[in-house]
């Protein structure tokens, strides 16, 4: 069975991810890309779906592990009734190979380490093919299965039943090194590295990229762990940014709502657009806006929410009966069919997300302003469609008051483009456009009995993609209305303290009832708090909410309050930006407080 989420920490290339376990076990990796098939699925069944187990077989009486600073290197440390050792696991980043590298180093005493190493292909439906394959370079094994082959080097590996073990020991001041190499299956192994040469470049690199971070004092490691997090989750040829490594580690334990999310959503996109802006990384803000313009470019009728990492469009979903499922949460999903969807939001969302950039001087390409006129083009003559909405309703479209509140925001964008920087554009129809949509909503999308925005037309729900209304500036965060919506998501949807996405006993969304706190949804109240005046508030959710990060700093999509543990997919790229954004609004929380007469513990928090 696999550990529990949180027990996992990230290694990473900028091409594909691995999850470590604490007990030393690889669980999880898709090789060469984060959205190839498996070659360890252990998370999503047992060890017998592919895993590879370092670790000391002497009787463990402390283990601690952390990441070398400002790097995804991630060091285990043991100590055993014998010694003590560390293993140095990374991802050697910049040769366009994908290795994972595996390195012992003895710290005191002699520790005894076993290895298991046991290869399945293809979501564990290819056992392959191992032969002994040693060269000049040591003990080796190469594995072939279909077009997938790795070499591993290192102690020499014993077959056992399809699994390949080895025992060796570790003095003090001694070193081992094990190394993975994937390559296609028509090709010869790759050359063995230089482990110490390629472990500098891979530490120089992280640490250069994140020399680069402009990140205010509060909450300051967090916020930088969270922009290491994005850059690791951010493939290094297209710039396109994974939702999360996993698919389908489920919303709530033992049920059906487990989707694939290795494949990158405009929304993701455009929030990582603005935070990489905020916090320095301008040359990567660039590169993120021409995926965003790649993606959207064609026929704007044909713009989705989500892509492949290159691109793609077909995402079709499939369950794979190969691998059981988290904790026997199935099905296990590769794809997702939200592919598929409508949603109307998308639009302003990249919409704005191409405002901030211009408003921090990327200047505009030849194509940039006649692509996003295209995209307007569409809003204009679909903006009434009812969609799936934020969360990906699988049940009946609706017209979503968030949605709506999107769409709004990409005229108000468009206009801003031609009134502020002297773009061309129908001006005059947008405005007239922004200012029916508004109406609209105010008509059919507010609730005066409750003073409340609601979910969607004619609902007497509320869902907290509401709180995004004041982030986009369709209301301010202390409007009476806002806070009226504020009040009403609190009474509705706060769990334990934490804010649930809307009621899914509803049935809005067309799925089996249960899911747990998703973790975004408290950073977005984080947010409203600072921003309306809750400072005390603000403060106490957050700190809160940093309380649930794992030991290296990993956040995944949910949490469950009852069992204190993380839920779904991990590490969650939308639960990381949320918790920037949080950040950076208690920081000008702060500073506004301190440029005023109002002191910090002045800001009280309101009356629930």
């Amino acid at each position: 069975m696999a550990l529990h989420i949180e027990d996992y920490a990230l290694i990473g290339d900028c091409h594909t991810a691995a999850l470590v376990g604490r007990d030393g076990s690889i669980d999880w990796l898709c090789l060469p890309r984060f959205d190839s098939a498996s070659t360890f699925g252990a998370l999503l069944g047992t060890e017998d779906h592919g895993r590879w187990l370092l670790a000391p077989i002497d009787t463990v009486i402390e283990t601690s592990r952390r990441y070398v600073e400002d790097t995804f290197i991630l060091v285990t440390r043991w100590v055993t009734e014998t010694g003590e050792v560390e293993v140095t696991d990374f991802m050697p980043r910049g040769d366009r190979r994908a290795d994972v590298v595996r390195r012992i180093t003895g710290i005191s005493g002699l520790v005894t380490m076993s290895q298991d190493l046991r290869l399945r292909f293809g979501y564990s439906d290819a056992i392959p093919w191992i032969r002994q394959a040693p060269d000049r370079h040591g003990p080796a094994i190469i594995a072939v299965a279909g077009p997938d082959a790795v070499v591993v080097r290192g102690p020499e590996l014993t077959a056992a039943d399809h699994t390949h073990v080895s025992t060796f020991s570790v003095a003090a001041g001694e070193t081992v090194d094990i190394t993975l190499t994937w390559y296609p299956a028509h090709r010869l192994a790759p050359e063995p590295m230089s482990i110490t040469d390629r472990l500098k470049e891979t530490d120089n690199w992280w640490k250069k990229w994140a020399s680069r971070s402009v990140t205010a004092s509060r909450y300051h490691d967090e916020v930088h762990r969270s922009l290491l997090v994005l850059r690791a989750l951010t493939h290094e040829d297209t710039g396109g940014i994974v939702a999360a490594a996993t698919t389908s580690l489920p919303e709530s334990f033992g049920g059906t709502r487990n989707w694939d999310y290795r494949y990158v959503w405009l929304r993701d996109a455009s929030l990582t657009l603005h935070v990489l802006l905020k916090h320095g990384y301008d040359e990567e803000a660039g590169s993120w806006r021409n995926w965003l313009l790649r993606a959207v470019a064609g026929d704007p009728a044909d713009v989705q929410i989500m892509y492949g990492l290159s691109g793609e469009r077909r995402l079709t979903e499939w369950e794979v009966d190969s691998l059981p499922g988290y904790d026997g949460a199935a099905p296990v999903r590769v794809g997702n069919d939200a592919w598929r969807q409508y949603q109307g939001d998308i639009f302003g969302e990249v919409m704005i997300a191409l405002q901030a950039a211009r408003e921090m001087g990327v200047g505009e390409t030849e194509f940039s302003w006649p692509l996003q006129r295209a995209l307007m083009t569409f809003v204009e003559d679909n903006w009434r469609r009812p969609d799936n909405g934020i969360w990906e309703i699988r049940g009946p479209q609706r017209e979503f008051v968030s949605s709506r509140a999107m769409i709004w925001a990409a005229f108000d964008c468009a206009v801003r483009a031609v009134t502020e920087f002297g773009l061309e554009g129908p001006v005059e129809r947008w405005i007239t456009l922004r200012d029916e949509v508004r109406s609209e909503i105010e008509s059919h999308g507010f609730d005066h009995t409750r003073n409340t925005y609601t979910q969607y037309y004619g609902s007497t729900g509320v869902d907290a993609s509401l709180l995004l209304l004041s982030q986009i500036g369709y209301v301010d965060a202390d409007d009476p209305r806002m806070l009226g919506t504020v009040a009403a998501l609190e009474q509705d949807l706060l769990r334990d303290g934490l804010l649930m996405r809307y009621r899914t006993e509803s049935g809005v969304d067309g799925l089996p009832a249960g899911e747990h706190p998703f973790l975004a949804c408290s950073f977005w109240l984080v947010e409203q708090y600072a921003r309306s005046g809750r400072l005390t508030d603000a403060t106490d959710l957050m700190d809160r909410l940093m309380g649930f990060c794992n030991d290296v700093g990993l956040l995944s999509e949910e949490y469950d309050v009852q069992s204190g543990r993380q839920a779904g997919n991990t590490p969650q790229a939308l639960s990381h930006l949320a918790l920037v954004r949080a950040a950076d609004a208690i920081a000008s929380a702060f500073e506004k407080h301190e440029t005023s007469d109002e002191s910090p513990a002045g800001a009280v928090s309101a009356q629930r």
